[in-house]
């Protein structure tokens, strides 16, 4: 029988309806088996833990992250896998950070939320957390890497981004695919997965927030550019491109770029499209960016890449060092 950790930081997930006053309030996860007793037909023993204070996931920082990792490493050993209920609008942020953070994980943490509160009628809150403990509880595969399950999917979560806020298919990985797909059966992807690792379950607990992402955009101004690149303590910007990584060859923009490398500020170029890669040099207008020292981001997303910043910053003080990691995969973030 697997032992299984509900972590509840906050989100839709969690609120049901007061009986009395209509209002949501957050819910009793000690009392989980009460409201989804359909979970006590899996081998499985969940037992739960709840944030003080919980959080809406738009409040979502570093802090909390280092927050979760401490909440993993501390019951590491008694637990054979995790599940995080979590907010959806930040969700892709959080699992991609914990993926850095978790070094040599040889479990499945798998987060999960829901578009509609636990406690509404059409709730996708119920399959959701169906979903994830069946998988969660699987006794013969264990997926080493930090997941999100959403609608019927499982996916690494270091990929995703949340694409829809209307409908249940709220999260989207267009350049990896889904590691298992749950209809009346489930299929798992095993030949997707991460490989188990070898070496010992290993924590970081440091991230550097100094950088800050910038969306280009026709019609961006000189001095808004140059105003966040001057900003003091800044380390590395996630910098937003066109398509394949293009961007202006007006020559005030390459030399705000220019200068802000020479200050030891890393560029990282992530594509805007929710699928495809930067590819610098394929184009005249991404060439330029390679010549001055911006480092590509390949197909990572724009989520994974401001948190692989903060951690390799947190982390790392040899720039080279720092350069080097961004551009190769660490957790499976990208591909080369």
């Amino acid at each position: 029988m697997k032992r299984i950790l509900v972590i509840y930081t906050g989100g839709t997930i969690g609120m049901v309806k007061d009986k009395k006053t209509g209002t949501l309030l957050p819910f009793d996860m000690s009392k989980i088996y009460e409201a989804l007793p359909v979970l006590r037909e899996f081998n499985c023993e969940l037992d739960s833990y709840r944030f003080d204070p919980i959080i809406d996931s738009s409040n979502m920082k570093p802090d909390y992250w280092i927050g979760l990792v401490n909440v993993i490493e501390s019951n590491y050993e008694k637990y054979d896998s995790f599940i995080v209920l979590h907010g959806t609008d930040t969700m892709s942020y959080t699992a991609s950070a914990l993926s850095f953070m978790l070094e040599n994980l040889a479990k499945p943490v798998i987060l999960t939320g829901s578009q509609l509160p636990l406690g509404m009628i059409r709730t996708d809150g119920r399959e959701n957390i169906i979903g994830a403990v069946e998988i969660a509880s699987n006794e013969n595969l264990s997926i080493p890497e930090v997941c999100i399950f959403f609608e019927d999917r499982l996916y690494r979560g270091n990929r995703t981004t949340k694409i829809n806020a209307e409908y249940f298919e709220a999260f989207y990985s267009g350049n990896y695919p889904s590691l298992a797909k749950v209809g009346i059966n489930i299929t798992y992807k095993q030949h997707l997965f991460l490989q188990k690792p070898t070496q010992s379950f290993k924590t970081y607990k440091k991230l550097d927030d100094n950088i800050i992402l910038i969306k280009l955009f026709p019609g961006i101004k000189e001095s808004y550019l140059r105003t966040i690149l001057s900003i003091e303590g800044l380390k590395g910007v996630v910098l937003e491109t066109y398509g394949s990584g293009n961007a202006p060859t007006e020559e005030w923009f390459i030399d705000a770029l220019k200068t802000a490398i020479d200050n030891g500020i890393i560029i990282y170029n992530v594509t805007q499209c929710k699928a495809g890669s930067v590819a610098m040099g394929h184009y005249e207008t991404s060439a330029h960016l390679a010549e001055i020292g911006v480092i590509s981001g390949h197909d990572i997303t724009t989520e994974s890449a401001v948190a692989k910043l903060m951690f390799l910053h947190g982390n790392y003080d040899d720039k080279n060092k720092i350069v080097e990691m961004l551009n190769q995969p660490l957790r499976g973030e990208l591909s080369i």
